[in-house]
């Protein structure tokens, strides 16, 4: 079994997503689902209910009026935000039950997903004037790998954390050389599994990755350059001092739109503090 898939398989032991989560994701993909249809499944799961309802009428989403039926909170979110909601609980309770050390800082990665989903949507929506749901999901999930990695083979994982240097070599080399495998075919591998849509999946295996052909506004593009503003934030993955590099096609185009880009780099660290207050910090 090749070492990605076989971790993959090791990490399914300890800890699996919700099966609330995976019917969500396979009414999402499904075109004949209905509102009515997630509101079944979300039933299903009391704590996932109060949850929503929690969400939908904090400051987050500035409603009006309270909403306290989980029909109308359906309605108001809307299938994948819905489903991007409760993908978001369970990577944050993964992260949330996983053991720190004085190398690895499980709420660290946390912040830095969610600050890349953020930044993922801020991206897709205000500067490619797309839906930026999918995009969400990216950023979300792309470090899913390094959880995977941390779960399994704890002793391996802060070893590699210990060599990461701002001049040695890149996570993904460290990763190559000491597990055989690197978080980002883990995470390709998981969403794949997952039925998380091609793209989607395929960013997360690419995010480290430069084929000289990154277009800016595919899902791929988006996330490395989430990733890269995220990086200058400091709002690091694993370790603070690490370096950002950019693709040459994401930085001209950053630097075509470099107004743009910087306000969007202001406002991010706003929308996460509510993005942390929404989830409990």
């Amino acid at each position: 079994m090749p070492p990605a898939a076989s971790l993959i398989e090791n990490f399914k032991k300890i800890r699996t997503l919700p099966h609330i989560v995976t019917r969500l994701v396979q009414l999402v993909n499904d075109e004949e689902s209905t509102l009515q249809d997630f509101e079944a499944v979300i039933r299903l799961d009391p704590a996932l209910v109060a949850r929503l309802l929690t969400l939908v009428n904090s400051s987050y989403f500035g409603l009006a009026r309270k909403v306290d039926s989980i029909s109308r909170a359906v309605a108001l979110l809307g299938m994948k935000n819905l489903h991007n909601i409760a993908v978001t609980d369970a990577i944050q309770g993964m992260l949330r039950s996983s053991s720190g050390t004085v190398e690895f800082s499980p709420q660290r990665l946390w912040l830095h997903s969610a600050a890349s989903g953020i930044c993922c949507k801020m991206i897709a929506e205000r500067i490619f004037t797309i839906n930026g749901d999918d995009a969400y999901l990216c950023g979300v999930l792309h470090d899913i790998g390094l959880i995977v990695e941390m779960e399994v083979e704890q002793e391996i994982f802060l070893q590699l954390i210990e060599q990461l240097t701002a001049g040695g070599p890149a996570i993904i080399e460290l990763e190559q050389q000491l597990l055989g495998t690197d978080h980002c075919q883990i995470g390709y591998l998981l969403a794949q599994e997952w039925r998380i849509p091609g793209p989607i999946a395929e960013a997360i295996r690419d995010h480290h990755h430069d084929n000289g052909h990154i277009i800016p506004h595919s899902p791929t593009g988006i996330l490395q350059m989430s990733e890269y503003i995220i990086q200058q934030l400091n709002f690091p993955a694993v370790k603070e001092g690490l370096p950002a590099s950019l693709a040459p096609a994401l930085a001209t185009h950053i630097q075509s739109n470099v107004e743009e880009y910087r306000v969007l780099a202001e406002d991010l660290p706003e929308e996460l503090e509510k993005t942390e207050k929404m989830y409990g910090g």
